[in-house]
């Protein structure tokens, strides 16, 4: 493959995956927003006249939304959001490959003496594994209590980008804990948020009671999502700003704070 191939490759790859990230964070937080406005409804005290819908204005007209206890439609009828999440996905796959995978960018020798092929069976690892010990977290005591998950998440989080830029190049590293995130975040929709909204669906078609947890599970990924998505922008924007971030001598730390910053700033975006 020729130098202006690959550039060209890295650069509709790159717009793909840019464009499909931005539509799928965009209805995350857009749905996000709306649940915690109808919490808000519930939780006001309705006068005279009040409407308990959701008020919206863009563009020419006026939008109101309601929230269902029931599906009043075919199933067919209700619109499933998951292609957005498979394609940010794919392409930032892809992009790793032709980045990484692919050239010299992945390994430094003065970091770690490997070979490319072990250098991507642990980046490929690293993801998978990623997945199965968040999951396992999420669905264990830990999972119960918000502070204990969020503290459980950073240690780990710290003690995996410390491995990673003991085996990685700098910029290497960085972006593989994004693709980790990235990846936790598309399994969370397809294994878990999808198949509980299915069981959900078909139970409310068939005029039958679901099991309330499938819901309330559901909810929670979707949030530990909204999370995650903003450190993940951060982790890749910064392999553009190497004197700050992965080439600093404090790279580690810088990486570390650029999660819980990305944490934080999720907070303020949740709660607008």
């Amino acid at each position: 493959m020729t130098s202006s191939i690959r550039e060209w490759l890295n650069l509709l790859v790159r717009w793909f995956h840019v464009f499909a990230a931005i539509m799928w964070v965009g209805q995350t937080y857009y749905f996000t927003w709306l649940d915690g406005q109808f919490g808000r409804l519930e939780k006001s005290a309705f006068g005279e006249g009040a409407s308990s819908s959701v008020w919206m204005v863009h563009s020419g007209g006026f939008y109101t939304v309601d929230r269902q206890k029931a599906l009043k439609v075919g199933p067919e009828q209700v619109h499933w959001f998951r292609w957005e999440a498979l394609m940010t996905w794919l392409s930032g796959m892809t992009l790793l490959f032709l980045v990484y995978y692919s050239s010299s960018g992945l390994i430094d020798a003065d970091v770690a003496n490997i070979s490319q092929g072990v250098g991507i069976a642990i980046g490929l690892a690293v993801m998978a594994g990623g997945w199965v010990v968040y999951d396992l977290a999420v669905r264990s005591p830990l999972g119960r209590s918000e502070a204990v998950f969020a503290l459980f998440s950073l240690l780990m989080i710290a003690v995996l980008a410390f491995g990673l830029m003991h085996v990685f190049s700098g910029r290497a590293a960085y972006i593989h804990l994004g693709a980790m995130l990235g990846t936790i975040m598309t399994a969370n929709v397809w294994f878990r948020i999808l198949p509980s909204q299915r069981k959900m669906t078909a139970a409310a078609a068939a005029g039958a009671k679901f099991d309330a947890s499938l819901g309330a599970q559901a909810k929670l990924r979707s949030k530990h999502n909204t999370f995650m998505a903003v450190p993940v922008v951060f982790i890749m924007i910064s392999n553009h700003f190497p004197v700050a971030t992965y080439g600093n001598r404090y790279a580690l730390e810088v990486l570390v704070a650029l999660v819980l910053i990305g944490w934080g700033a999720a907070k303020i975006i949740r709660e607008a």
